[in-house]
């Protein structure tokens, strides 16, 4: 688990990545769970949900939201900006809450997933927590036959504190199931020096075919959409 992004930043995730920048992110993915159908009053499980910005969109559309990440970090960021959704840590290979949902939903922390098997026992955990007849859906940043190498930079001013970072993804091993990305993060906080910070994140790089054929194989029938980032979400219904 990352010991800077999501432990020593986590109380800086509000200017590092505010929720203001997930509305229209967060609009499209309701509107793709509405139009593989819905029952009314449906409940939410969120694995990998991080500082709760998608949530903070999303959670007015449900009954109930349940909030679960890796990062005791990320679970208080997200219970201050979600004190009416209830928050678990756990990690996705593993979790299990013994109840089930109509929806199940994986942001980009499914990028974590460096290889097949942690992807398999991930998306087991999502069958295993989603309703019969429920949706699942999985947003990782890239699959194989859409990744690209690029740069990215972000983050925001707030009263007294200002980051910036830069994220560098590159594909060393284009044979191997992972992706490099490299973070360096530019931190002041009011009249302290600041401060300069590098950190290294592995993440998954799987094919099409893989996703589908792991989300049949987890009890899902599922389908490819695209979003307006040009990303390849997995949408799967569980099967009854």
């Amino acid at each position: 688990m990352s010991a800077v992004l999501y432990a020593e930043l986590a109380g800086w995730w509000s200017v590092l990545s505010p929720p203001s920048e997930y509305v229209d992110e967060a609009a499209f993915f309701w509107q793709t769970l509405q139009a593989v159908g819905l029952p009314p009053n449906p409940t939410l499980l969120e694995l990998g949900s991080g500082g709760g910005n998608n949530a903070v969109h999303l959670k007015a559309h449900f009954a109930a939201v349940v909030l679960s990440d890796l990062a005791p970090g990320m679970v208080a960021v997200s219970q201050a900006l979600n004190p009416d959704c209830e928050h678990v840590v756990g990690d996705m290979r593993t979790l299990r809450l013994e109840r089930t949902f109509d929806v199940v939903f994986i942001h980009d922390a499914v990028c974590y997933m460096t290889t097949l098997d942690d992807l398999r026992r991930a998306l087991a955990t999502a069958a295993i927590h989603c309703e019969p007849g429920g949706v699942a859906l999985f947003v990782p940043d890239f699959v194989r036959e859409t990744f690209e190498p690029d740069t990215e930079h972000g983050g925001s001013d707030d009263d007294e504190r200002a980051l910036r970072y830069l994220a560098w993804v590159y594909d060393p091993d284009p044979a191997d199931t992972t992706y490099t990305v490299d973070y360096v993060f530019v931190v002041r906080d009011g009249d302290q020096p600041v401060q300069i910070m590098h950190e290294q994140h592995i993440e998954g790089l799987f094919s099409r075919a893989d996703w589908l054929r792991m989300l049949g194989e987890a009890g899902f029938t599922a389908e490819i959409v695209t979003d307006h980032y040009e990303r390849e979400l997995c949408v799967a219904r569980r099967k009854t």
